[in-house]
């Protein structure tokens, strides 16, 4: 099978109010926009897209319809973790865990859209000694 695009769709009550969130905070446009879904992509990088959708639309199937997105950690790799964060922070954004660094390999904090979604914001940095054997050769971060 050969994959053309790849993008996660959140299921939620209101994508109007969810759409609007991703573009205030996070730099999506919206390519497509109805009452019932929007499509997002990234206004710095058109590989970067998020859909939003009505978690009662008819297009769900019966099993799954009216069961918004839980569960679910988005991430978002950036240049600068912490200028993202103290501009997050000024906007009035949650910040469920601290700005910090992992010893995995990551400089990161989590937030959370209006449905819960938490969003993991991260800049790759090091990790440490015991990590760095867990890591591909050409995957090292940092």
């Amino acid at each position: 099978m050969k994959i053309t695009q790849y993008y996660p769709v959140l299921m939620v009550a209101d994508v109007t109010a969810t759409s609007a969130f991703y573009q205030a905070h996070f730099g999506f446009r919206a390519l497509f926009a109805a009452d019932w879904y929007a499509h997002l992509q990234s206004q710095t990088d058109e590989n970067v897209n998020l859909a939003i959708l009505d978690a009662s639309h008819d297009t769900i199937p019966e099993c799954a319809r009216h069961r918004p997105a839980s569960g679910v950690l988005l991430n978002f790799e950036v240049p600068d973790v912490d200028a993202v964060h103290d501009a997050l922070v000024t906007k009035g954004l949650p910040v469920l865990l601290s700005l910090r660094d992992e010893p995995f390999g990551q400089r990161h904090f989590i937030t959370q859209d209006p449905n819960g979604v938490l969003i993991d914001v991260i800049t790759p940095i090091e990790p440490s000694a015991e990590f760095i054997a867990q890591y591909a050769a050409d995957t090292l971060p940092g």
